[in-house]
């Protein structure tokens, strides 16, 4: 609670004039302060970044099994070994996953133009189990890059991947289609898992070569330095 000055002692007051003089002044530090903030902000950050959206704190991720394309289990061990790019579809998408598949190719070449392609790999992962065998998963990836890894099992193994990333997908049956004549919804976001097995960054679409190779690089960059300066 304020106290009421005692009117016989109160302090004398600054003439009018000054005030208007004192309160530019001030205005003028507050600006140079804020400024001075917020260019320290954008200096301090060591990333510029074109197309990923990079986690402040990588997310590590839990448990799961899948299987791969060479009927291998494919697991959070599997995403320790390198940096992954990840993508979720399915062999019979019309259109965004062969997209993604193209740009993954690109992606792997142009890192391997750069130097930088031995700390890559590339991983789809099917969320259509029901007909996407592994018989019909791998030569349809390898159309593409037969160094991209294929991936997929039984939808509750699947959850156990795709909830914690926040990948959704759903089945979407075609009106007067046959029982295996259907579509998949499901998220075109790129993701990265860093060589820790933590989520690192995403990619939202539309997808750009040229910037997520750039991107990947800068991450990468930045984390090795991180790692250096911990040491």
């Amino acid at each position: 609670m304020k106290t009421a000055l005692n009117p016989k002692h109160h302090k004398p007051q600054l003439p009018s004039a000054i005030l208007p003089i004192l309160a530019i002044l001030a205005l003028a530090a507050g600006l140079w302060f804020g400024l001075g903030a917020f260019e320290t902000k954008l200096t301090n950050d060591p990333v510029v970044l074109h197309s990923a959206t990079a986690l402040s704190q990588p997310r590590p991720l839990q448990s799961f099994t899948l299987t791969n394309d060479e009927r291998q289990p494919f697991n959070l061990d599997s995403l320790k070994k390198e940096w992954t790019f990840l993508a979720f579809g399915y062999t019979h998408c019309p259109d965004i996953c062969p997209t993604t598949l193209t740009v993954f190719n690109q992606i792997d070449h142009q890192l391997k133009d750069q130097g930088s392609g031995d700390n890559a790999g590339f991983v789809f992962i099917s969320v259509d189990p029901e007909r996407d065998s592994l018989e019909r998963l791998g030569p349809y990836i390898d159309y593409f890059n037969p160094e991209i890894v294929g991936a997929t099992a039984p939808h509750q193994a699947l959850r156990q991947l795709t909830d914690q990333l926040g990948i959704l997908y759903q089945r979407v049956d075609q009106p007067g289609s046959s029982s295996s004549d259907y579509l998949v919804d499901h998220s075109a976001s790129m993701l990265l898992v860093d060589p820790q097995g933590r989520l690192a960054a995403i990619f939202s679409a539309p997808h750009s070569p040229d910037l997520m190779a750039r991107d990947f690089i800068s991450i990468a960059n930045s984390a090795n330095l991180v790692m250096e300066n911990q040491q």
